[in-house]
């Protein structure tokens, strides 16, 4: 067993078995990268285990350091409030730090272009085809700039041009992406997902996409987004950085 704080990955959850499945396919994926490294996964909601009765469990082993990193792509309402929130209400005796979530990364955008080349795109296919950077939508307006500026740092790497999306709460939805960029003359026109596990917003990205000659799987437990979720361990440990609660 390592040395380190326990990693503790924080997952959304869902009523679809598909998403803790992928979750869990994810973690498993870090574990195998750093296998000194006690990694635990809790649920927000949906699934159990919860993420409170994780910690509780910790701390009654005798846990003392944790980080707590949220499984999320952007910082949005969840990992401004519902995880900070549930943090506070944690074991007195846990010293406990928030990592950062998972987005903006290099690395997520290599996990990208890995699941649309999965889906049978090639290198030499960037320059003709447009791509939809579809994601699961928030209220918060930097979430939706966050997604903006990562379409338009994608753009760069050679697309014939990439545009954002949402299922839900913004605008445009993946249907109107992929028919602007029909509209634009792209060649052929790509769906990446930029969500981590499948259930009922990627199932809608997924119907929006019908009109694509492409759709990449959701990122999962894909190599880059299992080496991101160590890099952000890593940089939580620091002690530099400000126990939850201190």
């Amino acid at each position: 067993m390592g040395t380190g704080p326990v990693l503790l990955v924080i997952a959304h959850g869902s009523r679809d078995p598909r998403h803790a499945a992928t979750v869990h396919a994810l973690v498993r994926r870090v574990r195998s990268l750093r296998p000194g490294l006690r990694v635990e996964t809790g649920f927000l909601d949906f699934t159990l285990p919860s993420v409170h009765g994780v910690l509780e469990s910790l701390a009654a082993e005798g846990v003392r350091d944790v980080v707590a990193l949220p499984l999320l792509l952007t910082r949005a309402f969840h990992a401004k409030a519902d995880i900070p929130a549930v943090l506070r209400n944690a074991p007195p005796q846990l010293r406990i730090r928030q990592a950062e979530v998972l987005g903006p990364s290099p690395l997520l955008l290599r996990a990208l272009d890995r699941r649309l080349y999965e889906a049978g795109l090639t290198p030499a296919d960037r320059s003709s085809t447009g791509v939809v950077l579809a994601s699961a939508g928030s209220t918060d307006p930097e979430a939706i700039a966050v997604i903006a500026a990562i379409a338009r740092e994608w753009r760069h790497t050679g697309w014939c041009a990439v545009r954002p999306a949402f299922a839900s709460a913004s605008l445009p939805r993946t249907e109107d992406a992929v028919r602007a960029l029909r509209e634009l003359g792209c060649a052929r026109v790509a769906v990446a997902p930029y969500v981590l596990a499948p259930g009922f917003l990627p199932d809608r990205i997924a119907r929006g996409a019908a009109g694509a000659d492409v759709l990449a799987e959701v990122l999962g437990p894909a190599p880059e987004v299992a080496r991101l979720l160590l890099e952000r361990y890593d940089a939580a440990r620091m002690p530099a950085l400000t126990a939850v609660g201190a």
